[in-house]
């Protein structure tokens, strides 16, 4: 074998053990929480992650008061780019303290994702 394809196997091996490592083994946390504090007239929801995905994956509020979400610490990478194309939020949140704010006007269950659709979970609008 030549030296090219050595180091390619051996980055592939890496690659490939690296992400096996770090958790990536596709589990999806399927805990169903509430997850909303009403503070005020705004109900304010916070995600982590866990199990290489959103915590709470599963997060219900009410229609027609104003959700802000926020991502904390835990969160990185591309995960930090949130989305919910139901209602048109696409935004990068590159602290704890960045946040969406949106009203939901319609119930039903909807998908928060990040951009490449690798983390996800369900808005419950009630």
């Amino acid at each position: 074998m030549s030296n090219k394809m050595i180091l390619f196997f051996l980055f592939v091996f890496l690659v490939v053990g690296g992400w096996f490592f770090l958790g990536s083994s596709g589990s999806v946390n399927s805990n169903t929480t509430n997850g909303a504090t009403a503070t005020g007239d705004v109900q304010k929801v916070t995600l982590s992650m866990k199990n290489s995905n959103y915590y709470p994956n599963t997060v219900r509020v009410k229609a027609g008061q104003p959700v802000r979400i926020y991502l904390d610490n835990s969160v990185g990478g591309c995960y930090r780019s949130f989305t919910i194309r139901d209602f048109g939020i696409a935004k990068y949140l590159q602290s704890p303290s960045d946040y969406v704010e949106f009203t939901p006007n319609k119930k039903g269950s909807f998908r928060f994702a990040c951009s490449m659709g690798m983390g996800t979970g369900t808005l419950i609008v009630e």
